[in-house]
Order: structure tokens, then C-alpha cells, then sequence
């Protein structure tokens, strides 16, 4: 099973397949066509398609312009549906089609003017992406989604668990921690996290820490062994061993790396 990822600028998922899962944080949402996913940078999530037919989706992936400190108040603003608790937003279907003419506005503009770096086209098509933007700002009010995925007793406790990982990989976390803190057997938390999530509960740590150094190793300019330690490792060569066992390389190369391909 694929793990979660995450990136350095925003993402939005628009599902036009009937239903799907996404993972935010590793909590599970339950998503139908139609619905937005908004997520900000440096969330880690991933999607979960159902079987059957190949599940189509809409992803547009962007950053706003960070050399232009007189808007940045404005994006704030504009941008605050992203880095809400639920990030997921349902529509009736006036406000839904809102969006969706907006952004086949821009598809069609874009294959129309076959968009190759005019300075005009460029202006109108950030600016009416603006305008979508400015929309779902306008629309978040009105969102109606409710997660309506159900589960046991037991995946419930174990998403809880996920999500404790998550805002907490920076802590002491283990499966004895964990154990303690959720009040489940070390035996049965073990069991149950690889039966639920599909991986070991200790990798699954390790992972999440792995992912969040990646992140910061490529979008600030921090020393590599305080990000070792932001990250929740207990030493460097401790860090620079599980890195490279899951990334392939060190940290100053997967960095270095990620310079020379910008």
C-alpha cells in the first residue's frame, strides 16, 4: 500500500468518480463525485479509489506568488479555506457548477490561445484562477460535506491512533507509548494498526517522520540535524541511517538533489 506524501505548495482535488476515499493527515475521509479536496502545503494525505474502473479525478497543483509582499495579506485571506480542520467541501449543485464554469472557462481558453508564455494570456489566466479561488472563499460557508465513512470500533481507534502519529511525530512515540496512551495491548495495537492501515506500526512512524524532514530538507534552509530533531529522532546517525534506508540517499543529497532539479 502506497504511503501518504505531501508537497511544497497547495493542491486541489476535485473527484469525478462516484466515490473514493482520502487520507488527510491520516484520517480517512469518504468522498462522492463533485466534492473539493483542499489541501495546503505540507499536508500529507493520499487517495484511496475503490475497485472497478479506473477512478478519474481533477488535480491542480499551484503556489501563489511569494515576491509580491503587498498581497500576501490577501492570499491569506483567500487561501484560508485550505487550513481548516476539514478540508473538504460539498456544494449544492448552483455553487458546485459555479466552480466547475470557471475552470472550464480556463481549459477552454487554454486550448483555444494554446498558451505558450504570452504575457497577456498569462494575465488573464492567473487572474481568473484568482477568480476561483475567490469563489470557494465566497462558497466555504456553504459547504455541506459530513463525513459519512463508518467503521468498527476498532478502526476508529486505530485512525485515532494514525492521527496522534501525525501531529505528534516530533514527541517520543513508540508502540509502547501508544499502547499507554490509547489503552490497547502492545500485541493487539500491533496487530490491528498492520491489519487496518497495511503497515507496521513502527514504520509507519518512521515514515511519517521520514516524509516531514523530505519536506523540510527542500523548503527551508534549515541545519539537517535540527530538522533530524524537529522530526522526532533521538540522534543524527540515528536519522541519517533510517533516511537513507527509506529515501535511497542522505539528507545533503535528497537536498542537494532537490536544488539542482528546480
Amino acid at each position: 500500500m502506497e504511503f501518504q506524501h505531501l508537497h511544497p505548495y497547495y493542491e486541489i482535488l476535485f473527484l469525478l468518480a462516484p466515490n473514493a476515499t482520502h487520507l488527510i493527515e491520516g484520517v480517512p475521509y469518504n468522498i462522492h463525485m463533485g466534492d473539493f479536496v483542499l489541501l495546503a502545503p505540507s499536508v500529507m494525505h493520499k487517495s484511496v479509489y475503490y475497485k472497478g474502473d479506473p477512478s478519474k479525478r481533477l488535480i491542480i497543483d499551484f503556489m501563489y506568488p511569494l515576491d509580491k509582499p503587498e498581497s500576501a495579506d490577501a492570499y491569506k485571506e483567500i487561501l484560508a479555506p485550505f487550513h481548516v480542520d476539514n478540508p473538504v467541501y460539498r456544494f449544492s449543485f448552483q455553487d458546485q457548477q459555479k466552480l466547475i464554469d470557471i475552470l472550464n472557462n480556463l481549459f477552454i481558453f487554454s486550448k483555444e490561445h494554446k498558451y505558450y508564455g504570452n504575457p497577456a494570456d498569462e494575465f488573464y489566466i492567473h487572474n481568473k484562477f484568482q477568480e476561483f479561488l475567490y469563489t470557494l472563499y465566497e462558497l466555504k460557508d456553504r459547504n455541506t460535506y459530513s463525513n459519512d465513512q463508518s467503521y468498527n470500533s476498532i478502526e476508529q481507534k486505530i485512525y485515532e491512533v494514525s492521527s496522534y502519529i501525525h501531529t505528534h511525530y516530533d514527541e517520543d512515540i513508540s508502540l509502547d507509548t501508544l499502547s499507554e496512551q490509547f489503552f490497547i495491548s502492545t500485541s493487539y495495537l500491533s496487530r490491528e494498526f498492520k491489519q487496518v492501515t497495511g503497515f507496521n506500526l513502527s514504520n509507519y512512524i518512521q515514515l511519517t517522520r521520514i516524509k516531514n524532514a523530505q519536506y523540510q530538507l527542500v523548503s527551508s534552509n534549515k541545519k539537517i540535524s535540527a530538522i533530524a530533531q524537529e522530526c522526532g529522532f533521538s540522534s543524527f546517525s540515528q536519522f541519517n541511517r533510517i533516511f537513507n534506508k527509506i529515501s535511497g540517499t542522505s539528507p545533503r543529497e535528497y537536498r542537494q538533489s532537490a536544488v539542482i532539479g528546480k
